[in-house]
């Protein structure tokens, strides 16, 4: 028998535990597309039959007489490259398909089943022969990040199970701007277990899965050490970071967790082998008690930024799970850089681009220099809701009115969705801005990125009923809003 592909060593990026789901399909008659992504293998059951027909664990759609093919989209739970593909045929053995392709797209919005039928699909693995009762692997070689994946499959048939193996790329601009500790060994984050000494009972790559672990089963558990020595895991953190606190979760391990750890970290390539990794400085050590979750945070030395981290376990043992939070360790944005090293007036002049309140515009320009993207963004809207209603009025004052095709170049990319929008609509909104202006005495403000002039035009008329003092403060919240989008583009803008 041969041995499986070096990419299945990677995370299934599509797995149900991690978040993957099967979105949609255009048939499955004979079994749901659900089952694509169950943990376990498929399995058989002679004599099962439903009202439709047999029982099969996994996804098969009807007999096509027609010209096309089957197809089904699934979202990754956990985004990334991706390095290979599983098509498992198990047990589909007069009923699979002739062939399959499988695409990938990267969207962004959170409602991915309708932009999911205008996405741009990119051919990964091109029209390939599929064996039936067998796992068809297909490698992947390209370096792009995808949130999901559709297999087409010629004509029609089952397929067992999807497996989607690949190195996880979690949006880190997100995760930066909000600030705080990250989970540097979280795979979701873009961890990874590089080599353990041992995993007779466990994989590696469940001491940093999401969530708590079910069973021992989830976790990791080396065999029964009968010589000198100890074993250990080595992880690659998600990023570079100042570790602040610990867990060692030995959670369902209770007559077989470890006597006691020992955690080291040290600063090396992302690309590093794991025995040219060098330098390692211990963090804690500590006895273990079965069935806990240890958590360490002023027991913690304090070693500075690094990269990788060893769990040693003594003698050997099982360990459900491992956090590792920490501060990322940032690298100076440029924008920022140019940000904060403005006048204060040249500052002030800058900032009321993204609002068009004069104080908080000079409350911003003293208020520099900022750490990071996150503090900036913490302290405009900190100094957004320290302003009065005149201060209010007059950011919304310096805002073009919805469907101005005058506006300047970040007020029209906002209300992009108004440019495309039928007259009669554009006339419409026209007399409700009027009729909401005369009401209120300001402008309607909404934040306009992604939405279309029908949308506006709907909240803009849901939100007339509504008496003055509510008005404010919902336009307000709109404001600030658009503050945080157009403060981004200010640092996209001048990053270079």
């Amino acid at each position: 028998m041969s041995q499986p592909p070096d990419f299945v060593d990677y995370p299934d990026l599509a797995a149900e535990r991690v978040g993957g789901a099967a979105l949609s399909t255009n048939d499955d008659f004979f079994a749901e597309k659900e089952n694509l992504l169950k943990a376990h293998e498929a399995v058989w059951t002679d004599h099962e039959y439903t009202h439709k027909g047999k029982w099969m664990d996994g996804w098969e759609s009807r007999r096509r007489r027609e010209a096309g093919y089957d197809w089904c989209v699934v979202r990754l739970g956990l985004p990334g490259v991706l390095k290979g593909f599983v098509v498992d045929t198990k047990w589909f053995r007069g009923n699979f398909p002739e062939s399959c392709s499988i695409e990938a797209a990267s969207l962004k919005g959170p409602l991915d089943l309708k932009e999911s039928q205008n996405a741009e699909w990119v051919e990964l693995v091109p029209k390939a022969k599929l064996q039936g009762d067998s796992k068809n692997y297909f490698a992947v070689n390209d370096g792009r990040r995808f949130t999901h994946v559709r297999l087409n499959i010629f004509p029609d048939g089952g397929v067992a199970r999807l497996r989607v193996h690949g190195e996880v790329v979690p949006d880190w601009t997100k995760l930066r701007v909000f600030g705080g500790l990250v989970d540097l060994a979280a795979l979701e984050n873009g961890a990874y277990v590089l080599a353990c000494s041992d995993m007779f009972f466990g994989s590696r790559h469940n001491l940093i899965k999401p969530d708590r672990s079910v069973n021992m089963g989830d976790g990791w558990e080396t065999k029964r050490r009968r010589g000198p020595g100890h074993d250990w895991s080595l992880v690659r953190l998600a990023a570079a970071g100042t570790v602040q606190r610990i867990e060692v979760d030995t959670t369902h391990f209770k007559g077989n967790a470890p006597g006691r750890c020992l955690i080291e970290a040290c600063t090396g390539p992302r690309d590093a082998k794991p025995d040219a990794l060098t330098g390692w400085r211990t963090v804690v050590e500590s006895p273990l008690q079965p069935h806990t979750r240890h958590v360490f945070d002023e027991q913690l030395r304090r070693v500075g930024p690094v990269t990788h981290v060893r769990l040693s376990v003594f003698p050997d043992g099982g360990i459900a799970r491992l956090r590792v939070w920490g501060e990322l360790t940032e690298t100076p944005h440029a924008g920022l850089t140019r940000l904060n090293g403005l006048s204060t007036d040249a500052a002030a002049t800058e900032f009321l681009k993204a609002c068009g309140s004069k104080k908080w515009a000079t409350g911003m320009a003293w208020a520099r220099p900022f750490e990071n993207v996150a503090a900036l963004m913490r302290v405009a809207e900190r100094e957004w809701w320290r302003s009065g209603e005149a201060d209010f009025l007059e950011a919304f004052a310096a805002h073009p009115r919805i469907g101005d095709k005058s506006a300047a170049k970040w007020a029209s990319q906002e209300q992009s969705g108004a440019a495309a929008a039928a007259n009669a609509t554009l006339e419409k909104l026209k007399t409700q801005n009027d009729a909401y202006f005369a009401k209120f005495g300001f402008i309607f403000i909404v934040c306009a990125t992604g939405k279309s002039a029908d949308e506006m035009l709907a909240l803009l008329e849901a939100r007339l009923p509504n008496d003055r003092a509510t008005e404010i403060r919902t336009a307000a919240e709109e404001q600030a809003k658009i503050t945080q989008l157009r403060l981004n583009k200010w640092l996209e803008e001048h990053a270079s």
